[in-house]
């Protein structure tokens, strides 16, 4: 099983990049999608709904702005698009897809880089959402979640590490709060699990040819149950061809 994750910075952006035709080649069995920054009437056209894929949509309330989406080759036993916390849920930023007792996640965590008002925000969803996370992972459901976090981990995790310490989504707190949930016998970061010195990137700036130089910073995930762990089998992100300032980034899951 192929699982990927992109936050497409714009789902019709990425399409005009040719991202479909790269999709179609890559044997994909669920692919979680973010910041899609369309409604679901503007997504209609055969361009972005390939053959042989379910897919399924979560705008956010204003147009334009952030949501999510899951296409998979297999329907779907059912969808699961809000946490119940409408701040959050109006701002199309969660989307759950149940096949039997596992579940894909296409989550888009807010980013504080916008000033203080938005960071104070993104404290709040991390706060709540623990708790959501707990229940997951008690509830004896597999989970894969998928999806941009907008926190890095560790210094293997950002190329400008001493110069960021004061950014959003490198912040201490916030890195303590995601390396709390990966600890030992919680949720697992699978390109960690199996890549334990890797030093690879999902997000580059769009300034100062941030890309070109790979000074990026890994900031999406698949974060898995540990009852997932032992069927980790590989991980790639997929920088080239350039769709996005995001990289997909690709699991592959033994059964």
């Amino acid at each position: 099983m192929r699982i990927v994750s992109f936050n497409a910075n714009g789902l019709r952006s990425a399409a005009d990049k040719k991202f479909f035709p790269w999709f179609r080649k890559q044997d994909i069995d669920v692919l979680c999608v973010q910041e899609t920054k369309a409604q679901e009437s503007q997504l209609e056209a055969p361009a972005y709904r390939p053959k042989g894929y379910h897919v399924h949509f979560k705008d956010a309330q204003k147009k334009g702005y952030s949501g999510v989406a899951i296409y998979s080759r297999q329907q779907p036993d059912q969808v699961i698009d809000a946490l119940g916390w409408a701040p959050f849920d109006d701002e199309g930023r969660y989307l759950e897809a149940r096949f039997g007792n596992l579940s894909v996640v296409s989550l888009y965590l807010p980013s504080g880089s916008s000033g203080d008002e938005r960071q104070q925000f993104k404290f709040e969803v991390m706060r709540w959402i623990a708790g959501r996370f707990t229940d997951m992972l008690a509830s004896g459901r597999d989970y894969v979640l998928c999806g941009d976090w907008n926190i890095v981990r560790s210094e293997l995790d950002i190329k400008n590490w001493k110069s960021n310490q004061k950014n959003s989504g490198c912040l201490p707190e916030e890195r303590a709060w995601l390396n709390d949930l990966c600890a030992p016998g919680r949720w697992v970061d699978a390109y960690r699990h199996l890549r334990p010195q890797g030093q690879d990137y999902t997000w580059w700036s769009q300034r100062g040819a941030a890309r070109a130089k790979d000074v990026g910073w890994r900031i999406d995930y698949q974060i898995v149950s540990p009852s997932l762990a032992s069927r980790l089998q590989d991980c790639a992100i997929h920088p080239k061809p350039k769709f996005s300032d995001h990289a997909p980034f690709a699991v592959d899951f033994g059964d």
